[in-house]
């Protein structure tokens, strides 16, 4: 409370001095423009703020990653459960926005700029490198850049970013749509959830949505042909007023043979960081490699927004396909030596049966295809995203899940037992329920769920069932966008975990995982 009323008394502070800086009379001004009496429409800054205090049954055991893990539970980032050992901490992130829109252009170009500063409290001081900062004395280089991209407006209803932007699976403006939406039309972010570096065109009218990207994922030697580029096409038809369909083609040229990628863990089809993440890692050996793989999808929503009527869904279809070619080292001609294909579905649906969108339940299912033999037939069957080239790339979240399946509300740890929907290219056969209220409208929100899964495709020596979970979730709107929340879950994992492959090389299945966790969100403009 003192430090509010201090607040109060400096803002009404440099009030007054403004205004005892207003000289109708034409003497000394010179100060008149160091703040502004008008806000500066041109320039738009945004924040939001996230800090949550967590207890939870698992981490990594190796010292080296101090706490900060991404990918699969039990995987090759060293996470564990314990029944002892409890890991609690507090962590903390802020995105400060920045939108600049000159009054020259008319509004016809616009530069945006994001950045990114996590740490988890009293980590470490005095260094550099992102993701670490609040240990006492503070003073840690640490500011990421996230996004740093113009966009113009070249004709009406056509727009052209380039730069380091969103890269998402979906439809939607990335700037001008609310992120949930993300998470619940479209590929949800299943596929490409990040950012990338490069050109893309939009089209967008009352009825229909286009968009044609390329981005370059890995550059590498620029003099060398041994580059990662993405390509995506993307169309949405709205088809009836509560109605969308659409359909697009991704391509991913890759021939890098592993160079580059994310710190040691390296990227691409053999890497570690598949490992990591939770995909499929093909054991390719040491030869160089050229990988062109495809994705053919169609998607659609209805009622995406929950309040045309009282019933809303959505749903996707996406079949990935495509060849890795291979050389000897001696020689210079590749040939195939692996081919893919894999199809992903979902389908999620809900009823709004109260006032607002917070009065729903939720049915939300999603199947994977999986491989029984890996590439040992030179097929491979399974589903892949572009968490093979990226950390995290791809973030299917927005299901109301925790542990089973990854959670948004993270900082520096985003863990789950599927990490990614490929499922170390077993697959996943399961969903989630929810049941959601809101017991003040708009004010007091609850929130109660479970989730369930099965791998089509058992790993050696393990079983199908790969657990189910219980959650549950309480928050409170403080004010427009400032919102408390507490959060819960605890899954029991299944038979898949009997195997040495999944659980972390451990004789006997692990003990089962949970979480609590408190944060604050604040989105502030």
């Amino acid at each position: 409370m003192r430090r509010f009323i201090f607040s109060l008394c400096f803002i009404a502070l440099l009030g007054s001095v403004s205004y005892g800086q207003e000289n109708p009379s034409g003497s000394f001004n010179g100060f008149d423009k160091v703040i502004p009496t008008k806000a500066n429409k041109e320039l738009q800054a945004f924040v939001y703020f996230y800090q949550q205090n967590v207890i939870q049954n698992y981490f990594p055991e190796n010292d080296f990653l101090k706490g900060q893990i991404v990918g699969r539970l039990f995987g090759s980032n060293t996470t564990t459960t314990s029944n002892t050992i409890r890991s609690i901490y507090a962590e903390q992130r802020a995105l400060p926005f920045f939108v600049y829109t000159p009054r020259i252009f008319d509004g016809k170009a616009t530069l945006r700029a994001s950045f990114e500063i996590d740490w988890t409290w009293g980590d470490v001081a005095y260094g550099s490198g992102g993701n670490f900062g609040s240990a006492i004395s503070a003073d840690q280089v640490n500011l990421q850049t996230q996004n740093l991209e113009v966009e113009f407006i070249p004709y009406k209803n056509w727009t052209v970013n380039v730069g380091l932007m969103r890269m998402f699976d979906t439809p939607h403006d990335p700037y001008r749509t609310i992120f949930d939406k993300f998470t619940t039309t479209g590929y949800r972010l299943a596929f490409w959830g990040t950012d990338g570096v490069g050109i893309k065109i939009r089209r967008e009218t009352d009825y229909t949505k286009l968009k044609a990207g390329f981005y370059k994922l890995y550059e590498n030697n620029v003099e060398l042909n041994d580059d990662v580029s993405l390509f995506e096409l993307t169309g949405q038809l709205n088809v009836a007023p509560k109605w969308n369909v659409g359909a697009s083609a991704y391509y991913v040229r890759d021939r890098s043979s592993g160079a580059g990628g994310v710190s040691i863990l390296g990227q691409g089809f053999a890497s570690t960081l598949a490992n990591y993440n939770g995909t499929y890692r093909f054991p390719l050996g040491a030869d160089p490699y050229h990988g062109d793989i495809f994705w053919l999808g169609t998607y659609f929503s209805r009622n995406e927004d929950m309040m045309l009527d009282r019933w809303f869904m959505s749903g996707f279809a996406n079949f990935n396909f495509g060849s890795i070619k291979q050389r000897k080292i001696s020689e210079s001609v590749y040939n195939k030596t692996v081919s893919i294909s894999g199809l992903a579905a979902n389908l999620r649906m809900g009823y709004r049966y109260g006032q607002t969108t917070g009065d729903v339940v939720t049915v939300d299912g999603i199947f994977t295809s999986g491989d029984e033999n890996g590439i040992s037939d030179q097929k491979f069957s399974g589903v892949m995203t572009g968490n093979t080239w990226g950390s995290p790339a791809a973030i299917f979240i927005g299901h109301g899940g925790y542990l089973l399946f990854p959670h948004g509300n993270v900082v520096n740890r985003f863990v789950a037992a599927v990490s990614d929907i490929s499922n170390m290219g077993y697959g996943i056969a399961g969903g989630t329920v929810n049941f959601a209220k809101d017991i003040i409208p708009n004010k007091l929100h609850s929130k109660i769920g479970g989730a369930g899964g099965f791998a089509p495709v058992a790993p050696n020596g393990g079983g199908n069932f790969v657990g189910w979970e219980m959650n549950g979730k309480v928050g409170y709107d403080f004010g427009a966008f400032l919102t408390v929340e507490a959060h819960a879950a605890y899954m029991g994992l299944g038979d898949f975990y009997d195997s040495r492959i999944t659980n972390g090389n451990v004789a006997a299945r692990p003990v089962n995982p949970w979480l609590g966790f408190v944060c604050i969100k604040w989105l502030i403009f």
